[in-house]
């Protein structure tokens, strides 16, 4: 097949034809960037200190990484980098580049008029960088649209597509370590718009497209890179305590996640009660350990105990998997938010007074010991390579393997017979059980293994957290897991961990607006909805589902994908 296929035509004329609106965006570019290297504010303590002529900003680097990228799809459009251009939608990334700029650059003035009292407060480099982003924003609008390649059919060398991903893993840590350092609202609010204007702008262009392919092509570096960047993170944290307790936070839920992930993302059962698997795991984790409080005798070794809160767990996901699972739909939903409700009174009763004294009520078990393997105690600081490691960063590292083991289990599971069943009954349920597919069993071990999954994660939550208490496994909760999933994407393992990481870390992150936190959750579920419903990383099948345009995708790959095996 020829690679001058096209995935998009136009009569509109060749770029080199209408250079006008090329240029405007150019000098907008050149604007933008000259700005950053002047004062934006004339109070220092703004939005980290933007008052240095010739020294910018933290939020100034940022909006240079915007200008970095523009400029490359500008030269990309006409200039010495025209056959990247062939590949690339350059004018729709620009016209979103160009509007996330003005985004930006108006939101950073605004706030230093707000914190400063006035506009007079800011300085020339803050208005220079707003006009150039008008001009790159006006500047791609005036650019024609032009016709591009399949870029399924790029051909680059491999060592430069490892390199691409190993690029897209170092920004990725970046990113993380970048985030998780701020301590303004505001700085953390602009950088998300930053990172989001650019990740819609490569989508635009289609490179996402081709980030897919080549990802497939090299899984293993993909695979070692994401675990590497995982690994190298508390490293990037100067030891901060409070930043490494998100993270493991982070982590835990995103470990919970993906067991509902089989139960909702690949069986298609709404569960509303899944919080009660965690804690279930965590209330074994805890009644087995060493507190002055915990309530039985046995202290078994760690990994016993894990796999005892698994199986614990796995047992509730049975029992009440049994008897329900012969409903569907909203039943289902409302049966298993009772045993949620049920599990937290069950534990606020067993206190001795109503009941066996196994959970200490509604008081919980407080005062867990930190873990010890060995001779590791996980509540003592470590220095590695003069970089202190802290008590939850012990406890990161611990939650990174056992997340690895659960993505390993998702994933086999996904791609095995069983995997197929499950989409099977999420797709039709009667069609695949007029095909022979066991439906009941399927379900059943699809609540068992989630269960499974979520009773591993409480047995470390309960020492990471240091006490158990009923309150801490509400349906609220079980709302939250539900949404990382289908704000991330249902039935894949990135799109969980993205999920997984926006719902912990917004909160955390965005303090200054604690009141308004559930209208503006609601609000992003919405949106989501509207233009986005099959999730920020969604699967393939879903993707196609939700976008009747991208119906040819998948043949397009499996094409390239036999082309490639031909050469071979």
């Amino acid at each position: 097949m020829s690679t001058d296929t096209t995935i998009s035509t136009t009569a509109a004329p060749a770029p080199s034809s209408s250079p006008r609106g090329w240029a405007i965006a150019l000098v907008g570019v050149v604007l933008l960037a000259v700005g950053c290297f002047l004062s934006w504010s004339y109070v220092a303590d703004i939005l980290g200190d933007l008052s240095i002529d010739g020294y910018p900003g933290s939020l100034q680097i940022l909006v240079l990484i915007l200008v970095v990228v523009a400029l490359l799809l500008l030269l990309a459009h006409r200039g010495p980098l025209r056959r990247l251009g062939h590949w690339l939608d350059t004018t729709a990334a620009l016209r979103v580049l160009g509007l996330g700029a003005v985004a930006i650059m108006v939101l950073t003035v605004a706030v230093i008029a707000l914190s400063s009292g006035g506009l007079i407060n800011v300085q020339p480099g803050g208005w220079l960088s707003l006009v150039g982003a008008g001009l790159l924003a006006g500047g791609a609008w005036l650019m024609p649209v032009t016709e591009t390649r399949d870029i399924l059919r790029a051909r680059v060398p491999g060592w430069l597509e490892i390199l691409v991903i190993v690029a897209i893993m170092a920004a990725a840590l970046f990113g993380a370590a970048f985030a998780l350092n701020q301590n303004d609202g505001s700085i953390f609010s602009l950088f998300l718009i930053l990172a989001g204007t650019i990740a819609v702008a490569l989508a635009r262009a289609h490179a996402f497209t081709w980030v897919g392919v080549i990802a497939q092509r090299h899984r293993r570096v993909l695979t070692l890179g994401a675990f590497a960047v995982a690994f190298l993170f508390p490293f990037t944290q100067n030891g901060s305590d409070a930043n490494m307790s998100i993270a493991t936070q982070v982590l835990i839920f995103a470990a919970t996640a993906l067991g509902l992930n089989i139960v909702v993302g690949l069986a298609g059962l709404l569960d509303l009660g899944y919080i009660a698997f965690l804690g279930a795991g965590a209330y074994v984790g805890a009644t087995l350990s060493t507190s002055a409080f915990a309530t039985i005798g046995w202290k078994p070794p760690f990994i016993i105990v894990v796999l005892l809160g698994a199986l614990v767990s796995a047992t509730l996901g049975l029992i009440i998997g049994t008897p329900t699972l012969r409903v569907s739909g909203d039943y289902l939903a409302i049966v298993t938010l009772a045993f949620g409700e049920i599990f937290r009174l069950s534990v606020n009763n067993l206190d001795g007074s109503n009941g066996p004294d196994l959970t200490n009520g509604p008081n919980g078990i407080p005062a867990i010991p930190d873990l010890e393997i060995g001779a590791f105690n996980f509540g003592d600081t470590h220095q590695v390579l003069g970089i202190t490691l802290g008590r939850f960063a012990n406890y990161y590292f611990l939650l990174l393997v056992v997340a690895a083991v659960i993505i390993t289990i998702f994933t086999r599971l996904n791609n095995s017979r069983i995997g197929r069943g499950w989409v099977a009954i999420r797709e039709d349920e009667k069609a695949a059980e007029a095909m022979g597919v066991n439906v009941f069993g399927l379900k059943i071990f699809a609540f068992a293994s989630g269960a499974f999954l979520a009773g591993m994660a409480g047995t470390i939550k309960a020492h990471q957290d240091v006490s158990v208490t009923p309150d801490q496994y509400v349906f609220l909760e079980s709302a939250f897991l539900l949404a990382a999933i289908v704000l991330g994407g249902m039935g894949t393992v990135a799109g969980v961990l993205v999920g997984a990481t926006v719902l912990k870390l917004l909160p955390e992150k965005l303090r200054f607006v604690a009141d308004y936190r559930l209208l503006i959750f609601g609000l992003l579920l919405v949106l989501m909805m509207r233009f986005r419903p099959e999730g920020i990383v969604p699967s393939q099948r879903r993707t196609l589902e939700f976008h009747e345009e991208d119906e040819g995708l998948a043949e397009r790959i499996e094409a390239v994908h036999l082309e490639e095996e031909a050469t071979t």
